[in-house]
């Protein structure tokens, strides 16, 4: 990926973990506190499904953030981790809850964000040189 390209996409997923930790968090407060400036909660959703949906969300926020700031080491397998977390979650919530005609697709374009962000955190020569060369 060229260097401008790369710089991009590199800023473009840290623009996407703080919208995922600001907003994962203001609907976290939302469902804990019933208050908040819009309203975030999905009703269909069971009330277990939505307070993980919310602790997913602003985990996955947070620990892109932290773990860029720190330029920790292992911050592209924490995101896997948390993808497949997103990712489980989003599965149950279209195939469970979800009604609308386009959920399959919106799962779909889902995970191939997760997938393609984590090959990018993986593979690239600016992640790699920001969090340090993973040996395995």
């Amino acid at each position: 990926m060229p260097a401008i390209a790369s710089s991009v996409f590199s800023f473009l997923v840290l623009a996407a973990s703080i919208f995922l930790a600001v907003w994962g968090s203001l609907g976290l407060i939302e469902y804990l506190f019933g208050v908040g400036p819009i309203r975030l909660q999905n009703p269909v959703f069971p009330d277990g499904v939505q307070l993980l949906h919310w602790i997913g969300i602003t985990a996955t926020g947070l620990i892109y953030l932290i773990g860029y700031y720190r330029r920790w080491q292992l911050t592209p397998f924490a995101m896997v981790v948390a993808y497949s977390v997103l990712a489980t979650l989003c599965f149950v919530e279209t195939m469970d809850f979800l009604t609308n005609r386009g959920r399959y697709v919106a799962m779909v374009l889902e995970y191939a964000a997760y997938i393609v962000i984590s090959i990018y955190l993986f593979r690239s020569e600016r992640m790699q040189t920001h969090f340090g060369r993973l040996t395995y």
